[in-house]
């Protein structure tokens, strides 16, 4: 009788767990979920919005984006094409994933970096949110942590696909 689940790739034994980045985006959703349910219940009940949650929202929403991108990059299943690569042999097939991963380095590198001083002129020049009046830096503060936790995980990624041992 065939199994009627599928297995999924055994994912490489890593310093810090892919469930790390996991947990932060099922948290973020969890919370954008409750976010957004208050905001209709208590716009059918009284007529009135949670319009300001928004930013939270937002917020969240990227905290999201960048926690599960840090996961697609560990577990290598990060966005590329690989109808003609699958097709070059070994040797080829890890320069093209190589080049790919430096170039999603240099790129993340980069938001890391311009994440960090915006975040920086947030909290210098002392800018607060519209809706909310909060300081700004505490949103914009997330994108240069997760942006270089990407980082992290692209170069673990990089060491494994250039690795001997892989196939």
């Amino acid at each position: 009788m065939p199994d009627p689940e599928p297995k999924t790739p055994h994912e490489p034994a890593m310093l810090v767990p892919i469930a790390v980045e996991r947990f932060v985006a099922a948290a973020a959703m969890a919370a954008i979920c409750l976010i957004t349910a208050a905001n209709v219940v208590v716009r059918y009940l009284t007529s009135y919005s949670f319009a300001f949650t928004e930013e939270y929202s937002v917020f969240l929403l990227v905290v999201m984006t960048l926690a599960g991108t840090a996961a697609a990059f560990a577990a290598g299943r990060h966005i590329r094409m690989t109808a003609l690569v699958d097709l070059l042999p070994k040797g080829p097939r890890r320069a093209v994933e190589a080049a790919v991963l430096l170039a999603a380095l240099g790129l993340f590198g980069a938001l890391a970096w311009l994440g960090f001083l915006m975040a920086w002129d947030d909290y210098r020049f002392e800018v607060t949110s519209p809706g909310l009046g909060v300081p700004q830096w505490y949103y914009t503060g997330s994108v240069p942590v997760l942006a270089a936790a990407i980082c992290l995980r692209i170069i673990g990624r990089l060491g494994r696909a250039i690795s001997p041992e892989r196939p």
